[in-house]
């Protein structure tokens, strides 16, 4: 795979998503078959990931096109991009207390 960055699973255990830089792609595997499920085209370069804790959506940082991709994890489609500028790469949630 080539540039690729990171690298996280669902909640569940079931998926591996992985992120490239060089590609600008997320490719999608199932962790039982190592096999790809899918491939999804974000833009020119995918960084951080971050998997909603509920496991309905995966939020992907587009670094060279300034938006978070969001994804539905259910039919793994794009449903959202986040216009956030200035070269987004990881992702954490941030809880108020």
């Amino acid at each position: 795979m080539n540039g690729a960055n990171r690298l996280k699973f669902t909640v569940d255990g079931k998926l591996a998503f992985i992120s490239s830089l060089q590609t600008g792609e997320l490719t999608v595997f199932d962790v039982k078959s190592r096999k790809e499920t899918k491939r999804i085209k974000l833009g020119r370069g995918a960084a951080g990931i971050l998997m909603d804790p509920d496991g309905s959506r995966v939020f992907v940082a587009c670094s060279a096109d300034n938006y978070v991709a969001v994804i539905d994890l259910k039919t793994l489609e794009i449903t959202r991009k986040l216009d956030v500028g200035g070269n987004p790469d990881g992702l954490a949630w941030a809880v108020k207390k």
